[in-house]
């Protein structure tokens, strides 16, 4: 089955657990990581936990969408991670995952509410709150591009758009 998944599903979706109990244990490795690299090997079994949805069909759908958002079929991306969330409306990864199809269709305005509902979901999403940070930016909304950065950077001080919080503190005075 793929994304037009039936309105009956919606009510099967297991609740995504609070917190997966290696994440704390992650989030503070990733903290005092030595360097970079080390960092990011973390970060990468960050992401494992974060893309193991709920359940297998929901994680058929979340597959399908990052498929078909690699292969640049957009509309198909989105199509899919619509059913994942109307499937699992507190998955926050659905949301992460679909609002990084609206910023490659060039729409950050679309972008954001899912990012924030994603943040809201799952606080220790440091992409999700990188995500908000850059599309913050793209709107000229610096100071809180500036807040959602620091957020981020509070979670993985490694992250690459560290870069960013320079230029975005120089651009709110």
């Amino acid at each position: 089955m793929m994304a037009g998944a039936p309105s009956a599903w919606a009510s099967d979706c297991p609740v995504p657990l609070e917190k997966n109990p290696r994440q704390a244990e992650l989030l503070d490795e990733i903290r005092s990581a030595s360097d970079s690299l080390s960092a990011l090997h973390l970060t990468n079994r960050m992401w494992e936990i974060w893309a193991t949805a709920p359940d297998d069909h929901a994680q058929e759908l979340l597959n399908t969408g990052i498929e078909r958002r690699a292969m640049y079929d957009l509309s198909g991306a989105r199509k899919a991670f619509d059913a994942l969330i109307a499937y699992c409306p507190d998955y926050a990864e659905g949301y992460n995952q679909r609002a990084f199809v609206s910023v490659i269709e060039g729409d950050p305005t679309r972008a954001l509410p899912d990012l924030n509902r994603a943040v809201r979901l799952s606080p220790e999403h440091f992409a999700a709150r990188t995500g908000q940070a850059m599309v913050l930016m793209q709107l000229g909304r610096t100071p809180e591009a500036a807040t959602a950065l620091k957020s981020a950077l509070a979670l993985n001080p490694w992250l690459p758009e560290r870069i960013f919080l320079q230029e975005l503190a120089g651009q709110a005075t």
